[in-house]
């Protein structure tokens, strides 16, 4: 260390202070009496012979002070965020740190501090160098070095505070900010940004999609003609030319409703760094424009104002409605104009514009000569060909008027015989083995747990609230989710053809709206049961799901049957295909496997049938916006601060500057970087010595007294 002396006077008196000032002013009183009875040269000789003796008496000391500088401290931050990973960048950052922390710099200390990814928006060098520097004393901080990319997301547009010490601290007014960059110079990159995606989109249309590529590093420029390819998860391939540096639009085809993978990719530019920043993949939802529902009720009753508050208050939906006020057999001289405002537009709706709607139901609708069988096997088609229907079934099932009896029924999934069929008796549904399993049904709030018998059910508290009465089918077939009284079936669903069929064998849901018994989830159970007629992909019942996340593809199978194990084909996106085993797992015994999957783009697994879809997510979008190594983002900083900018690699090897101590600037060099030398010092000791000693004073004193005396004798005139 460096050893410096710095010398002080001090007083440490002989006689107390309050003597010391007596003394003083009799001093000056008799030397003021001298003055006016003699010499004035006398006196005053008198005045500083008093004022050495004063002065000696005051204890004048020299104090000495032996003293050392304090080392300085220097941060080192090194980049340790997914874009080191890069190329060489991360073995370039470990050899320089590692040189660097141990570099021996008398009266400096290296303090070295890792920088990690913050897992959401990019590198952030500047907050790490705050948090560092904050328990360093300011006289000791001597600055900071960075072993970085370039890349970094928090760099200030002036020299931030812990660089720019109060009052001139260390002896500077700014601290040196070193970047040292892990490449050998400025690199190329070419990266695909997503200006604006819709997350939904209209099921059968096109949607569209804003982009931009932009190039940037030595030898780019804006206006280079480039590819984009687009690849949606339903097959379609696309490529367009787009122009770098310009924003455009580019459409994706929306097949059908539900999720919708889109993949773009951008050919690459002429050595660049890396192409991961080349392709995106957004999810994007396909959603019907509108969906069309048909509800015909029969003669009012209490769930009539179920199902428009519900179809009313559900913005996708458009509602036409009909009640049959009265059969075309009642006539009682009523006039049409007071029954209705308009007649019942029978060919319309059941021949015209019959294909136009998406779901059909039919609220205890009794057909006494209403519906021309025509019009009847109209419906059966409609739903063979794609359509839904909803039926829900009271006495007027069991009527003369049926619709069991006319070609509906040979679409719907059971059959309720004439007589004895009518249960009436309080009961509470509950949900068979397949409705807990089945997404319609299988979450419902408040459903009977299993084992429940139903007359125990009507005792535990927090279940379904009862019924009072339900239809026996004398046969089923689809998937009975529900059960009734006695265990007989309640709610159906079927598929027939393309369509959907679902038949609700009570006509009392409506309890469950007015409380009865606690009441139940009736809006819940009538949307999910008119999506699933209207295809809605999140209720299917056989599904297959497949999840990327941090490198790892999970797939999980949801379906009514159980199986000990099943097989799924998993293809990359480069096309290579793995089969994959699914096992059961977990309480409910669902079928699931795993496996790595590290590349980018769109993976497709499928069991035959059924095919689903997933891709990566970037947890970080902003660390991998920008890939190449380059000294535009904290060169300047740097400058402001008078540091320098290096290249590590630059020579071919990693070559580290020396590090110095430099009292004045330039603080860096072509291969040398210096930190200030400050004034922060510890004191390692202190003496004293008498500053005036007292032979000297007494001989001073003498002196003058004597020139007093002389010069007086002078003035004294001679005897005669």
């Amino acid at each position: 260390m460096i050893e410096r002396l710095i010398h002080h006077v001090g007083f440490e008196p002989l006689i107390p202070r309050w003597l010391l000032a007596g003394l003083g002013l009799a001093a000056l009183a008799l030397c003021g009496l001298g003055l006016l009875r003699g010499s004035r040269i006398a006196a005053l000789c008198r005045l500083g012979a008093a004022a050495v003796i004063l002065f000696w008496l005051a204890g004048p000391q020299r104090l000495r002070e032996t003293w050392q500088l304090l080392p300085q401290t220097a941060l080192l931050l090194v980049d340790q965020s997914p874009s080191m990973t890069l190329g060489q960048r991360s073995a370039i950052a470990r050899q320089a740190a590692d040189i660097l922390a141990h570099t021996q710099v008398p009266g400096l200390t290296i303090r070295t501090v890792g920088v990690q990814d913050n897992g959401h928006d990019g590198t952030r060098l500047f907050e790490a160098l705050d948090q560092a520097a904050a328990d360093i004393p300011p006289a000791s901080f001597a600055g900071a070095m960075m072993i970085t990319d370039g890349q970094n997301a928090d760099t200030p547009a002036a020299i931030p505070e812990r660089l720019t010490p109060s009052d001139g601290a260390n002896g500077h007014t700014t601290l040196p900010l070193h970047v040292l960059l892990a490449a050998k110079g400025e690199e190329r990159d070419r990266r695909l940004r997503i200006l604006q995606a819709p997350p939904y989109a209209l099921a059968g249309q096109d949607a569209t999609l804003r982009v931009q590529v932009d190039d940037a590093g030595p030898g780019t420029q804006p206006g280079t003609a480039a590819e984009l390819t687009i690849r949606t998860s339903d097959g379609t391939l696309r490529t367009v030319p787009v122009r770098t540096g310009v924003a455009q639009s580019v459409t994706v085809p929306v097949s059908h409703p539900g999720q919708l993978l889109v993949s773009l990719a951008v050919s690459p530019l002429e050595n660049e760094v890396s192409g991961l920043n080349n392709q995106s993949v957004l999810s994007m939802t396909g959603i019907r424009d509108r969906l069309r529902v048909l509800l015909i009720s029969g003669t009012p009753n209490q769930g009539e104002r179920v199902w428009r508050r519900l179809l009313k208050a559900d913005p996708a939906v458009d509602l036409i409605h009909f009640t049959i006020l009265r059969p075309p057999e009642k006539d009682d001289g009523t006039p049409l104009s007071d029954l209705a405002l308009i007649a019942f537009p029978v060919r319309e709706l059941f021949q015209d514009k019959i294909d136009q709607f998406d779901l059909i139901i039919l609220d205890g609708f009794e057909n006494r000569h209403i519906l021309p069988r025509t019009y009847l096997e109209n419906i059966a088609g409609f739903v063979r060909k794609g359509g839904g229907l909803l039926l829900t079934a009271g006495p007027e099932f069991i009527g003369p008027g049926s619709l069991q009896n006319t070609p509906v029924g040979d679409i719907l999934p059971a059959h309720v015989a004439p007589e004895g069929s009518m249960m009436e008796q309080r009961f509470r549904p509950t949900l068979t083995d397949a409705g807990r399993r089945h997404p319609v049904t299988g979450s419902l709030p408040g459903a009977p747990a299993a084992g429940h018998a139903p007359d125990t059910a009507l005792t535990v508290p927090g279940v379904w609230g009862p019924w009072y009465r339900a239809l026996r089918p004398d046969s089923t077939h689809g998937e009975v989710l529900m059960n009734g009284p006695d265990g007989a079936p309640l709610l159906v669903l079927d598929h027939v053809d393309l369509g959907r069929v679902a038949l609700l064998l009570s006509d009392q849901i409506w309890l469950w709206s007015r409380g009865e018994g606690g009441g139940g989830p009736q809006a819940e159970l009538l949307r999910r049961v008119s999506h699933w007629l209207m295809k809605e992909p999140e209720l299917e019942e056989e599904q297959l799901v497949a999840s990327l996340t941090e490198g790892t593809l999970k797939v999980t199978r949801h379906s009514l049957t159980t199986s000990a194990e099943n097989t799924v084909t998993v293809i990359s996106p480069s096309g290579k295909s793995q089969v994959l085993t699914l096992r059961p797992t977990g309480p409910d015994a669902t079928p699931q496997a795993s496996m790595r999957a590290t590349e980018d783009g769109i993976w497709q697994v499928t069991d035959g049938v059924r095919t689903a879809y997933c891709a990566p997510t970037q947890t970080n979008a902003a660390e991998f916006s920008q890939l190449r190594a380059t000294a535009s983002n904290l060169g300047d900083i740097a400058g402001q601060t008078g540091g320098g900018v290096f290249w590590l690699g630059e020579s071919g090897a990693v070559h580290v500057p020396d590090i110095r101590l430099a009292p004045k600037a330039p603080l860096h060099g072509a291969n040398w970087l210096g930190f200030g030398q400050g004034g922060a010092h510890t004191v390692t000791g202190k003496t004293a010595a008498p500053l005036l000693p007292a032979w000297l004073a007494m001989v001073v004193t003498l002196a003058l007294v004597l020139a007093g005396w002389w010069l007086e004798s002078r003035r004294r005139p001679t005897a005669r």
